[in-house]
């Protein structure tokens, strides 16, 4: 599993080691107590429809980049800082990633996990 960024008819891939939260616990625990994750990782929320979306960092030790995605399009995106980063959107879909894996990505394009 992947996750893709394409903008301008070319493509990125961001992350080729992908998890999956897709149980209530693995949603809510997301990146908490983690020490660390790979450069090449995301970690993927998959929800039923698009609504208001909130993610925090407490607990979670290391920045992140979020991106919040409906159909695959970008709504928004935020790099999170360690402990006290907060950050909401609109999404059907949450990708986190390491700080900086984001940095090519704008509202907009399309990212998607295959």
């Amino acid at each position: 599993m992947r996750v893709i960024h394409e903008r301008d008819g070319g493509t990125e891939t961001l992350a080729s080691t992908v998890d999956i939260a897709d149980s209530f616990l693995a949603r809510a625990r997301g990146l908490m107590f983690r020490a660390s994750v790979p450069d090449d990782y995301a970690l993927v929320f998959e929800f039923g429809g698009r609504t208001r979306r909130d993610v925090h960092m407490v607990f979670v030790p290391f920045a992140i980049d979020v991106l919040w995605l409906a159909d695959d399009e970008v709504q928004a995106l935020k790099t999170l800082s360690a402990w006290t980063g907060l950050g909401a959107a609109e999404a059907d879909r949450l990708i986190e990633l390491p700080a900086g894996a984001a940095a090519d990505v704008s509202v907009g394009d399309t990212v998607r996990v295959e």
